[in-house]
């Protein structure tokens, strides 16, 4: 199997100061991240904001280094691919259509803009390419003539969308890319992505917090918890049977349309995830309503259950238990 993405290992430390400029420590945003996405893959990745999802996303697009660990893309290291040839592998999307595009440019050249950074067709090509990709997304000749201001939020997306493809990349990384839009064009934007996924065989990286939309989209999801992912699985097998808490603990706080039935209440407590203070064991105990006496003292590692990854001490049964040589410790069954 073809890996467009491959992220082995990789850490990001951020460090911390006082208002005065003194060190204070670091922060690690992404914290031993390792996957794969397949090519024609969508991988989306969920989790609470200051999870780590936006830091990822910008380590694979090559905006940020990773602190240890290696990206490949291709099976090309990401720092041996120079900025000109990563445009062309990769592109983004992002969350605000309004404030990623020029305010002052027309929507033609904001899409012929990486064309022309890139110098490599005459500009009579350039014209037709953007035109050809302005079409494709929805975009008429008239409002190729037009400014950001005067189109709507769905437009300026489906503009946002036609300059990310116009280098033709195998990979979009789009990082809440419908968060910013009324409900009814979240899934004219969200049918659009899934058509030119299957018609110019991308790979997407999708960043959300959109359930609906990502059970839309993903072909696989990961779940991230303080710059870990705590569960990674096809997206039938997630929705259809979560297993790790946190990510029960998602699906349970999705809000219905019913007002009878009120807000969920999904057991975890008044406390926030503090990054800059990572719970020692399993970082997720303090807010787990099914942690144990293993979970403050025992970090977990990920452990591979019915073809999904978990990380979590409930998903270590009893004969995994006994291969370590634990075989004292009780069975616990993982239910939703």
């Amino acid at each position: 199997m073809t890996h467009a993405i491959e992220v082995r290992n990789v850490y990001r430390e951020f460090q911390q100061r006082s208002s005065l400029g003194r060190a204070r420590g670091a922060v690690c945003a992404v914290d031993g991240v390792t996957f794969s996405v397949a090519a024609g893959d969508v991988l989306a990745v969920v989790g609470e904001s200051g999870c780590g999802k936006s830091t990822l996303a910008r380590l694979i697009m090559g905006l940020l280094p990773p602190s240890s660990g290696e990206i490949l893309v291709d099976g090309r290291s990401l720092v041996c691919v120079d900025r000109r040839e990563r445009a062309r592998l990769i592109q983004p999307v992002f969350q605000d259509p309004f404030s990623s595009l020029n305010p002052r440019q027309r929507v033609r050249d904001i899409v012929g803009l990486p064309l022309a950074s890139q110098g490599d067709l005459p500009k009579a090509r350039q014209s037709d390419r953007v035109m050809e990709m302005l079409a494709r997304v929805g975009i008429s000749t008239e409002m190729a003539e037009r400014l950001p201001g005067q189109l709507s939020g769905g437009q300026r997306q489906r503009v946002a969308i036609a300059r990310a493809l116009v280098l033709h990349p195998r990979i979009v990384v789009c990082d809440e890319p419908t968060s910013a839009l009324d409900v009814s064009v979240q899934a004219q934007i969200i049918n659009l992505l899934a058509e030119l996924r299957r018609e110019l065989g991308l790979t997407y990286l999708f960043i959300s917090h959109n359930l609906a939309v990502v059970e839309h989209i993903a072909t696989e999801v990961a779940v991230m918890y303080l710059g870990r992912i705590v569960e990674h699985a096809p997206t039938q097998d997630l929705f259809r049977q979560p297993m790790h808490p946190y990510t029960q603990a998602l699906f349970a706080s999705v809000l219905t349309p019913d007002p009878a039935l009120g807000v969920p209440d999904v057991a975890l407590g008044d406390a926030y995830p503090d990054p800059t203070n990572i719970p020692s064991g399993c970082r997720f105990h303090p807010r787990c309503p099914k942690a144990f006496s293993e979970c403050p003292a025992t970090e977990p590692d990920n452990i591979r259950k019915d073809g999904r990854l978990v990380e979590c001490l409930l998903a270590v049964d009893n004969q995994t238990r006994a291969d370590r040589g634990d075989g004292s410790v009780a069975h616990f069954q993982l239910d939703r």
